[in-house]
């Protein structure tokens, strides 16, 4: 390793290494702001770190890679080309696969018949499977983009596995207006009362909420500024899931009324003390996901027989404004979607379901 100053004060450290794919050298360099003994060491361990997975990944590209090293590859480079919580998500899918079809496994041997049939295996549920599936065929075309596969047409023979009901899958992803009332009349912690009203009203997610500041709620203009998102797993607050997640909602008149007792309630608040958020946390300042998650769990099984989670209110508000009569395109804009399957379907099932109240209605009638 040597070291060259730079124009602009900074000390550039440098090493060379032959690359096995050309048989050229190649040169990796860090620039630091001194030259301290500390900051030698610190560099000579940056630098070899670097030829080593330079190095590694010339050695996968020459030989049959197993599934371990795809996913270590893969996930890598998510690392530094998405969101951490979306890297925390894959990469524990890719673990789950892993197992599943073992880290051993030859990439360039898997079939559709294997996958299949270690997948069933495990005894998930067919939801849990095809989320997983989804994700090993993203690995895959990944690592057939890069070059570490040649070969993945199998997977258009591999289907989702059969899952419930389409139906019943649809409705458990929403309240009707009736069990709105029993799940709010069961709520007695106030907080969480108010935080179910106002995720039921907006549309917004739980994370989205979780971020709002107070000076995002413009009652005199009567909209509310949604730029940012909680990361619930990483406590951090980062850019929205999409660009069109980046969005105002109308503050319609309910939700006017839930938006002033949550800052009535945001200023009253003594352990949080000085946070500017709307709705603020106990033990920390942003509000926990787990307890109310929880919390809502146990209430809508003892409210309405069925538990369900805060993203089951953003679906409750897409349907409520259906049965209102406002169209599809109008919904999808205020919930921050580009274009969202499960509000199309929810879309189809409102649809129906008033098809159905108009022809009861109409059966009763005498025209002559």
């Amino acid at each position: 390793m040597w070291m060259d100053k730079l124009p602009s004060g900074k000390y550039n450290y440098i090493e060379r290494y032959i690359d096995p794919m050309t048989g050229k050298k190649k040169r990796v360099s860090i620039a630091f702001d001194k030259n301290t003994a500390k900051n030698r060491k610190m560099a000579a361990t940056i630098l070899q770190e670097r030829i080593d997975q330079a190095l590694r990944t010339a050695q996968v590209q020459k030989k049959d890679v197993t599934l371990k090293e795809l996913a270590e590859l893969y996930n890598a480079e998510q690392l530094r080309t998405v969101k951490q919580s979306t890297y925390n998500r894959n990469c524990g899918a890719c673990k789950s696969i892993a197992k599943i079809l073992g880290p051993s496994t030859i990439v360039s041997k898997l079939n559709a018949g294997y996958i299949r049939e270690r997948f069933l295996a495990t005894g998930r549920a067919p939801g849990t499977l095809n989320e997983w599936m989804v994700r090993l065929k993203a690995l895959l075309r990944w690592g057939y983009r890069n070059d570490y596969i040649e070969d993945i047409s199998y997977l258009d023979k591999i289907e989702r596995f059969k899952d419930v009901s389409h139906r019943k899958k649809i409705e458990d992803k929403f309240l009707e207006s009736s069990e709105v009332e029993l799940l709010l009349a069961e709520m007695k912690v106030e907080k969480w009362k108010v935080l179910t009203e106002f995720l039921v009203l907006s549309g917004l997610r739980f994370g989205e909420a979780a971020a709002l500041e107070k000076s995002d709620v413009d009652l005199r203009k009567r909209v509310i500024h949604v730029t940012k998102t909680y990361d619930v797993n990483n406590d951090i607050v980062t850019t929205p899931k999409t660009d069109f997640s980046i969005r105002d909602i109308y503050i319609q008149d309910e939700l006017a009324k839930v938006c002033r007792k949550a800052l009535r309630m945001s200023q009253n608040d003594n352990v949080v003390q000085f946070s500017n958020l709307l709705f603020t946390g106990t033990s920390r300042e942003h509000i926990d996901h787990f307890a109310y998650n929880k919390y809502l769990k146990e209430n809508s099984m003892k409210a309405i027989g069925r538990s369900i989670t805060p993203h089951t209110l953003r679906h409750t508000h897409a349907s409520l404004l259906m049965e209102q009569g406002i169209d599809i395109d109008s919904i999808s804009k205020r919930l921050g979607h580009n274009d969202s399957k499960v509000t199309k379907e929810i879309y189809l099932h409102v649809t129906q379901k008033l098809e159905s109240k108009r022809n009861e209605q109409l059966k009763a009638i005498k025209i002559l």
